[in-house]
Order: C-alpha cells, then sequence, then structure tokens
C-alpha cells in the first residue's frame, strides 16, 4: 500500500539525516547526459537496470512540477515531482531534482533525489548521485550497508548512460 510522504524541496538533499552519494565520470557532455535523464523517462530501465518502468504522468513539456511513476526491480514503487531542472548553459552544471510523493517502501518519511552535471576537465561529465532520506531507524539501518551497491550500480547505470548518448567505452 503506497504511503504519502513529507512534501520537501531541493534544500533537503543538504539537510537529510541519511545520504547516499555516488559519483561517476561520463564522456558525453553535460547537455547530452541532461536530455537522457529528462526528455524521455520511459527509457531509463534501457540504462538503470534496477528501473523496471518509469514514465512521465502528464503530457510534455516537462520541467518543475513534472508528474513521475518509478517501479524498481523487487516492486519499490514511487510517485515523483519534479523540483529542479536545470539544464546547463555557459559551461556550467546541470541539475534535475526529484522528491517521492507516494512509495510503497515502509518506513520512508520523506526521499528526494538529485543528479548533479558539471563539465569535467578535458570534456565530459562529472556526474554526483544523491539520495536523500528521512526514515525510521530500521530503514537507516539498512541504507548504510547498501551504499557500495548503489555506487555499483550508478557506475553501470553511467557507462549504459554514456552509450545512450553515443559515447562508446575503449
Amino acid at each position: 500500500m503506497a504511503k504519502r510522504l513529507r512534501p520537501v524541496t531541493a534544500e533537503f538533499l543538504a539537510e537529510a539525516p541519511n545520504r547516499l552519494v555516488s559519483t561517476a565520470r561520463l564522456r558525453a557532455e553535460p547537455g547530452a547526459v541532461f536530455a537522457e535523464l529528462t526528455d524521455d523517462a520511459s527509457t531509463w530501465p534501457l540504462w538503470f537496470r534496477e528501473v523496471r518502468s518509469a514514465g512521465y504522468t502528464g503530457p510534455p513539456p516537462y520541467g518543475v512540477g513534472a508528474g513521475r511513476a518509478v517501479t524498481l526491480r523487487g516492486g519499490a514503487r514511487f510517485v515523483e515531482s519534479v523540483v529542479a531542472w536545470e539544464e546547463p548553459s555557459d559551461g556550467g552544471p546541470a541539475r534535475f531534482v526529484y522528491r517521492v510523493e507516494e512509495t510503497n517502501v515502509p518506513g520512508v518519511r520523506a526521499w528526494a533525489e538529485e543528479w548533479l552535471l558539471t563539465p569535467a576537465a578535458g570534456g565530459g561529465t562529472e556526474l554526483r548521485f544523491t539520495i536523500a532520506v528521512d526514515a525510521a531507524p530500521a530503514v537507516r539501518a539498512v541504507l548504510l550497508p547498501a551504499r557500495p551497491g548503489v555506487a555499483r550500480s550508478l557506475r553501470r547505470a553511467a557507462a549504459r548512460l554514456d552509450a545512450r548518448c553515443g559515447v562508446r567505452a575503449d
């Protein structure tokens, strides 16, 4: 059964009592990566294998306020809303942030995720992915041991994301 979570802003990413931060380097430029992240949510399972299905819940154009529905392998479901949609400009970073409005994951009170894309020295993108959660102690006890798996999953997803952007690993 889905539970409604406490609404949070992008500032929650810095304030959350529990954070998982993972990084990856992509060869694709931030604009190409941002487009893959935001243009068509239904493509996420093609590059992020833990995502079973994803999609926007309303018609384009998408941006702040857009809704998304996501199901992960294992059955976790999320209804999300976009709270920051900052496309890259003038060589600066890009940012895509969404919060979870509803989930069937027990013990969670608030949840947000951020994809921060920074131009890398020499070309490409430095990706920092943050999961910020306020949850019951039982959930927090699972988050710490999950860090290595989340980092590994992100690195694998980043390689597939690069390929979708037309960049192949050597």
